[in-house]
C-alpha cells in the first residue's frame, strides 16, 4: 500500500479524529472508505465492483418517466404486461 500525505484544515481534521475515535477505526481508514465512494471505478467493502461502477455512462440515459417505483399508475401497467406474458407462456 502506497502512502500520501493530505493537508486538511483544522477543523475538518477534527472532525475526521472524531469520527475514527466513534467508530474505533483509523483516519486513513476513513479516509480511504471516503475516496472509494466519490472516486469512479467504486468497489464494495469485498473489493468487487459496483453496479454503479460497472455501468459506467449508461447510468441515468435511458429516457422515460422518473417516477417509476412510486407511480402507480406505471406499476399496475407492469403487473397486468407481466400478467399477459405469463399466459401465452402457459398457454
Amino acid at each position: 500500500m502506497s502512502v500520501i500525505s493530505v493537508k486538511l484544515p483544522d477543523a475538518l481534521r477534527a472532525r475526521l479524529a472524531g469520527e475514527a475515535r466513534r467508530r474505533n477505526v483509523t483516519q486513513s481508514a476513513i479516509v480511504r472508505e471516503s475516496l472509494e465512494q466519490v472516486l469512479p471505478g467504486a468497489t464494495t467493502e469485498h473489493g468487487e465492483p459496483t453496479c454503479d461502477s460497472l455501468a459506467g455512462e449508461l447510468v441515468g440515459s435511458v429516457a422515460g418517466p422518473r417516477d417509476l417505483s412510486t407511480n402507480k399508475r406505471y406499476l399496475e401497467q407492469a403487473i397486468v404486461k407481466n400478467h399477459a406474458r405469463r399466459r401465452k407462456r402457459a398457454g
